[in-house]
């Protein structure tokens, strides 16, 4: 296979301000030592940081817990002692390391033996390349019904489809980095994130309104009309500002036309179809029958085993297809060949593994010294004191979630800490919750892969490094903040259209009260 020589300079024609803006922003972000080496000095100034916070007395009041929170000090006895006993936790519990290990099990070994690369040709090979983005973006957007893993299956894929068809491998990896990343929250169907953010708003609404009630379904109409938004401007993005900005890639030889499925190759696939539609019957079947063992509570399929095990029946899907594939192309012989393939999937994360390590630790750090609860409570306090009110301080509120989404990723932990605030607050100047909650939600998701801070954001890089291998977090950073700033544009004004015209957000959910 030709090897890719990626070209991250604009043409003449695409080199316009914006064209230098994100060049630059490559330039300085790739100074930025390694991201191992980055987030060691990060580390350690988490560490200083706590003992001058400590030093100071600085504390703030826990919203959600009506407690007061204090920075603790990592240069301590309590902090020595934690440091020791965490450490090896800190890194074996990290949530990212199983998850992508375990994909990389199933999904590594499909691909080692070839399915992926034969369903692309099977399927894309004469598709339209204007389809692919929005297929891309389409799917990643509703990936998030998969939760975490979304983030390790759709990326490297688009890279793969985008490659298939000539276009450059990278801009698939963005697009598909910014439909789970950048739209994570959209959907047409009702996710965990709507059960999850829902409940946290319905607690701390009570303190206003016993009555009221936010129920998952209260961001719907919003949420389904955002897959079609930020699929359209995601498409926008890729085509017109992301993949003329990374150049036509050159190869050392002539890249010859994608030969036709063989015969084989077709039975394999065949065999592969069935077993896969066999797999998902079985699962529906068990899913859907009467007392399922899959579901939760009163029949709930948001809450339940099912959802909260996806990732083991995803690891189940990828085996059984790229077993049934490799075994009829006579590739897998035996079992010993199907673990080979397995081994050599794992080897592949090495990198991943190693960084892994140092994020792993200086994110515990962070937490344990509360110095993300202080930030993310003063910054709020800060909002209250804006003198605005009415929709521009909806939008303000919106690019407050932005900037501390920088520094909490999770949404439920950021949700929690900033609703008791906010939620009170919105509902005393006569804003639903639930709009108040669509309005962090597009804050909370725009941003979402800018910041290092995401632990998902090492796992993007190794991917992004084996189609450039000098690409560094400025490269990533570059490719993602187009789509980052347009879903941030595009999602205020639609925002801002359903507030107008009075729109409801969800069955009977406007603006206000």
């Amino acid at each position: 296979m030709a090897k890719l020589q990626p070209n991250y300079k604009t043409s003449n024609v695409m080199n316009g301000v914006m064209m230098r803006f994100l060049n630059l922003v490559e330039r300085l972000g790739n100074r930025i030592p390694h991201p191992f080496t980055l987030f060691l000095y990060l580390t350690f100034i988490v560490i200083v940081v706590s003992w001058i916070g400590n030093y100071m007395g600085l504390s703030a009041v826990h919203p959600g817990k009506g407690e007061e929170i204090a920075v603790k000090s990592l240069v301590s006895k309590e902090g020595l002692e934690y440091f020791l006993e965490s450490m090896v936790n800190n890194f074996t519990s990290f949530k990212p390391l199983g998850l992508v290990l375990v994909i990389a099990l199933g999904i590594g070994m499909a691909d080692k033996v070839g399915l992926f690369e034969a369903t692309i040709k099977k399927a894309l090979i004469n598709a339209p390349k204007s389809l692919i983005t929005y297929a891309v973006l389409f799917i990643g957007i509703l990936g998030n019904l998969a939760s975490d893993a979304a983030y390790v299956i759709v990326p490297p894929l688009a890279a793969m489809i985008f490659h298939s068809v000539g276009r450059h491998p990278v801009a698939g990896l963005a697009t598909g980095i910014a439909g789970v990343g950048c739209g994570f929250t959209a959907n047409f169907f009702i996710a965990g994130t709507d059960v999850l953010l829902s409940g946290i708003t319905t607690e701390v609404s009570k303190v206003i309104d016993p009555a009221v009630v936010v129920t998952p379904v209260d961001n719907w109409f919003f949420m389904s009309a955002s897959v079609l938004l930020l699929t359209v401007v995601g498409a926008f993005v890729t085509d017109k500002i992301v993949e003329p900005r990374l150049g036509i890639y050159q190869e050392d030889i002539i890249q010859e036309k994608m030969a036709s499925v063989t015969p084989l190759e077709n039975k394999a696939l065949r065999n592969t179809l069935l077993v896969a539609l066999m797999f998902i019957g079985l699962v529906a079947l068990i899913l859907f029958i009467p007392n399922s063992p899959l579901r939760g509570e009163n029949g709930s399929i948001m809450q339940s085993p099912f959802m909260s095990g996806i990732i083991v029946f995803i690891l189940a899907f990828f085996l059984l297809t790229g077993y049934t594939y490799g075994r009829t192309l006579g590739i897998i012989k035996k079992a010993e060949d199907a673990i080979n393939f397995m081994s050599q999937s794992i080897k592949d994360m090495s990198g991943f593994i190693v960084l892994v390590f140092v994020v792993s630790q200086f994110i515990a750090f962070l937490n344990w010294s509360n110095i993300t609860v202080w930030l993310a409570v003063k910054g709020a306090e800060l909002l209250k004191t804006i003198q605005l009110d009415g929709l521009p301080l909806i939008i303000v509120f919106v690019l407050i979630t932005t900037m501390l989404n920088l520094l909490i990723t999770s949404g439920s932990a950021q949700w929690s800490i900033m609703a008791p605030i906010f939620v009170p607050m919105f509902m005393l100047m006569d804003f639903h919750p639930a709009f108040v909650q669509v309005a962090f939600r597009i804050g909370d998701s725009a941003t979402n892969f800018i910041t290092p801070m995401q632990p998902f954001v090492a796992v993007m890089l190794a991917y992004l490094v084996r189609y450039d291998k000098k690409a560094g977090l400025g490269t990533h950073i570059s490719l993602i903040l187009p789509y980052t700033v347009a879903f941030l544009i595009a999602w205020i004004a639609m925002l801002c259209i359903f507030a107008i015209f009075e729109i409801p957000v969800g069955p009977g959910v406007s603006m206000h009260l």
